[in-house]
């Protein structure tokens, strides 16, 4: 758990890093501001749409060579990503780099299987909880440290990412055993490694079928809410950056507290499904808060209850993992991985579009309240899902 934890820090921190700086990289690299953002969403997307198509096919390797030579090989393509940031002076060999990453990125397959494999039922939502609070702590590490080393040097951050990842592999390589050995007898096919057939197969499954539609409906609120938060923050409140970095630096430190502390306690008292619902409930209300909120002391009160809510996710996770096999938890982590990535490589899109239009009517909020309504058609997936020993 210890090296899981590094590494999920160290993901995030790593991504974070070259969030306040990827403008100003694309921009030298390009010598076009507008050709710049152009070439920043072409590879923010290629990133999602790898990661969709070849996430199944990780878990799957998984199951059948083990957990930890995916990790450590996710993490040494990762490291070179960054390094390839740092070093190349045009946008294609970018984009060819970029999307390799997107093709490795099976870190949250793995360690969401790994965390399956060595702990008991009782202690997962705790794990998984434990890990949402090292992937909030690496958000608000990275974009603190990517702003400080950009200030020196536009490629410096990339620098660091890559050395952190490759770093964090010559740990694990040393530090991390196995927590599964492979299956051989896994097979390994056209049919498994696609990313339509392998979400197809999981929705065909009653419970686990509808397990996956509520994470895919609370991931579209994720990243509705994500893709406009701080261009909210500027237009509806005037705020500057650094008053948006403070309240977003805030918000992340109280939830992976909040993670950290108390989902364990709150799920082993609930049960995983009524913290699953309960925490997505409670995500749902302060969604639409916000799409009330006109004052700043409307928006603090309803992120200390999307705060209070967030171990709804870990409570989910655990749910889903308890009732998949042991031989299988990597490829269905795999598939549910890359139904998140459907959500990461198209909601930005429409909801940047969606925000744009509200701005011109006069309503912005808005968007939230669209939000909302996932986050509540996710809860509502969650209540009428019946909990069983096996997601069949």
């Amino acid at each position: 758990m210890k090296f899981l934890l590094v590494t999920v820090f160290l993901d995030m921190l790593g991504l974070g890093l070259i969030v306040p700086i990827l403008p100003a990289l694309m921009t030298v690299v390009t010598d076009d501001p507008a050709t710049a953002v152009l070439w920043s969403g072409v590879l923010g997307s290629t990133y999602g749409v790898l990661q969709f198509v070849v996430s199944p096919l990780l878990g799957r390797l998984s199951d059948r060579c083990g957990r930890r030579p995916v990790l450590l090989a996710s993490l040494v393509c990762l490291g070179v990503d960054w390094f390839a940031h740092a070093a190349v002076s045009g946008p294609w060999p970018l984009l060819f780099f970029h999307a390799l990453a997107g093709a490795c990125a099976g870190t949250n397959t793995v360690v969401n299987a790994y965390v399956a494999d060595v702990t008991e039922p009782a202690d997962r939502a705790h794990a998984y909880g434990l890990i949402g609070a090292a992937f909030g702590l690496g958000f608000v590490a990275g974009p603190t440290l990517g702003g400080l080393l950009g200030a020196v040097d536009v490629r410096l951050p990339f620098v660091a990412a890559g050395v952190l990842c490759f770093a964090n592999a010559a740990y694990g390589w040393f530090i991390l055993p196995e927590s599964r050995p492979g299956d051989g007898a896994t097979p390994l096919t056209l049919r498994g490694a696609n990313p339509v057939t392998a979400i197809a197969v999981v929705l065909r499954r009653p419970v686990l079928g509808r397990l996956t539609w509520a994470r895919l409906c609370a991931d579209i609120a994720r990243m509705i809410h994500q893709a406009v938060w701080t261009f909210f923050l500027t237009v509806q409140f005037a705020w500057s950056t650094a008053h948006i970095g403070i309240v977003m630096a805030a918000g992340a430190l109280a939830g992976a507290v909040f993670q950290a502390r108390a989902a364990g306690a709150i799920v082993r008292v609930l049960g995983d499904r009524r913290a699953a619902i309960t925490g997505s409930l409670i995500g749902a209300v302060s969604l639409a808060g916000t799409g009330f909120a006109t004052e700043p002391w409307m928006l603090y009160t309803c992120q200390a209850v999307g705060v209070a809510g967030s171990f709804g996710g870990a409570a989910a996770q655990s749910w889903i993992s308890r009732g998949i096999g042991a031989d299988e938890q990597g490829t269905v982590q795999g598939a549910l991985t890359g139904v998140s990535a459907i959500a990461e490589a198209c909601v930005p899109v429409a909801a940047g579009a969606v925000f744009a239009s509200l701005i011109a009517y006069g309503h912005p909020s808005l968007i939230f309240t669209g939000a909302a309504v996932f986050a509540a058609a996710a809860t509502l997936l969650l209540a009428t899902t019946r909990e069983s020993a096996k997601t069949t």
